[in-house]
């Protein structure tokens, strides 16, 4: 087992990783950019070490001083959590030169999954159901559109390095796809260095569905079941839960062995998602694989009292897995909160928490790295809390979801606590009937006075 695992990452996966750490009787080493010294993984850490100033490229994405930080505390293993580094190849394949143990994926994996053009391939060779689409990259415009007559419009463009829905087209009609074609490349070209894109056919009506997966250095795997991430904006997904209300038993059986066959094909080693698309009528067809924790693995360890941190660290320390897979016995739901104006367009609103209480009682937990007096940073991810309900069924798990975010008091920034709150009188949302285009409909009510 590690003896010091140095934590790669901030705010409240930071601190998720070392309370499991902790409890397994492993040292910490926490790394911060300047504007995150008061953070409490930082002060909760056996040892901190700054690498750097605000910006992201300067500190939590520059490789060189996150070594130099796990070399001088000598620590034997990096977590990266999720974001950042945590599926960036190169990162692990360094951490391996240096004798550290990257508890994530190899670099080899990282690349093969993380190209989703490869990655599809991949697939398809796993016998696992893809989307019709272009067979690898696009070579260029003609291609685009000899793959896009093929297949059918509507279609969808996207970025081969793409992610957070960068690069990402849906194409209705033949005239519109050449201006698809060029915004979509250069958005990819200036968000990843990378304007490669590859095409699939548009599902209407779609539902993202993702099996969390675990494998071992063995080459077996297991799953954990599902989680629908349906509930989006921007590509960026707001709540999820555990069971879907879509699906069914027989289609969760398929769904998990099309997820184990997908990882044991691989020889996939920790934890990770494979990522469906599921259309209306119940077909489901491989979307991509992350090679990471999730920002949502909470709902899973509720209803099946599962450490996926925890796990995470015995496979990387060699540990082999039971080879169980598991099904849900509870309903949890997740509300990520994040410090946004959902009455003005979900602007960021970074600035001092000047107030702060947190719900509690039977089937709460919250994930937070914030308190009253913290100051969040304008500088990354606007989320600052994960609220969590867990219930016997899913209309006790939404109805105590509306009671905790009714205690939920966070004063100082503007969060979208109302906009949950309000999510949860949905009609649709009550009866399971949403897709990925629900947010698209979505009004806020007037703020009452």
């Amino acid at each position: 087992m590690f003896k010091k695992i140095l934590i790669a990452n901030r705010g409240e996966i930071a601190l998720r990783i070392l309370r499991t750490c902790k409890e397994m009787g492993i040292s910490t080493v926490a790394v911060y950019s300047t504007a995150d010294a008061e953070s409490l993984h930082v002060r909760f850490a056996d040892e901190a070490v700054c690498i750097g100033p605000p910006p992201s490229n300067l500190s939590y994405l520059k490789i060189s001083n996150i070594i130099a930080a796990a070399e001088i505390t000598n620590a034997d293993a990096i977590h990266p959590g999720y974001g950042f580094l945590s599926e960036n190849a190169k990162f692990s394949k360094i951490c391996e030169e240096h004798d550290i143990k990257f508890i994530g994926a190899s670099a080899d994996m990282i690349s093969k999954m993380g190209d989703k053009a490869t990655a599809k391939a991949t697939m398809k060779a796993a016998g696992v159901p893809c989307v019709p689409g272009s067979e690898g990259i696009l070579e260029d415009y003609e291609d685009c559109l000899k793959t896009a007559k093929e297949i059918g419009f509507p279609v969808m463009l996207k970025a081969t390095a793409g992610g957070g829905g960068k690069g990402m087209r849906a194409v209705w009609k033949e005239e519109d796809l050449q201006n698809a074609w060029d915004s979509a490349r250069q958005e990819s070209s200036a968000a990843f260095g990378n304007d490669g894109m590859y095409m699939e056919k548009l599902i209407e009506e779609p539902r993202h569905i993702e099996i969390q997966i675990v494998g071992d250095s063995s080459g077996k795997a297991c799953h954990l079941s599902e989680r629908d991430c349906s509930v989006q904006r921007r590509h960026q997904k707001l709540t999820e839960e555990t069971p879907s209300p879509f699906m069914t038993d027989s289609l969760r059986k398929k769904m998990g062995e099309a997820a184990v066959k997908a990882a044991e094909y691989i020889k996939y080693e920790g934890a990770g998602t494979i990522e469906f698309l599921v259309d209306k009528h119940r077909n489901f067809y491989f979307m991509e694989m992350n090679t990471r924790i999730q920002v949502e693995h909470p709902i899973t360890e509720q209803v099946i009292d599962y450490d996926l941190i925890r796990e995470q660290i015995l496979v990387a320390s060699g540990v082999p897995i039971s080879g169980k897979n598991y099904f849900p016995q509870l309903h949890s739901i997740e509300c990520r909160i994040n410090a946004e104006d959902p009455y003005n367009g979900f602007r960021p609103s970074p600035g001092k928490i000047t107030n702060l209480h947190a719900p509690g009682g039977h089937g709460v937990r919250i994930d937070t790295h914030v308190y009253s007096g913290y100051i969040i940073p304008p500088n990354y991810d606007s989320m600052i809390a994960k609220l969590i309900t867990t219930a016997q069924t899913r209309e006790e798990a939404i109805s105590k979801m509306k009671r905790a975010l009714d205690e939920f008091v966070i004063e100082g920034v503007k969060t979208t606590i109302p906009f949950h709150r309000q999510l949860m009188d949905h009609p649709d949302y009550i009866e399971g009937n949403y897709t990925t285009k629900f947010m698209e409909d979505f009004k806020m009510k007037p703020m009452e006075e």
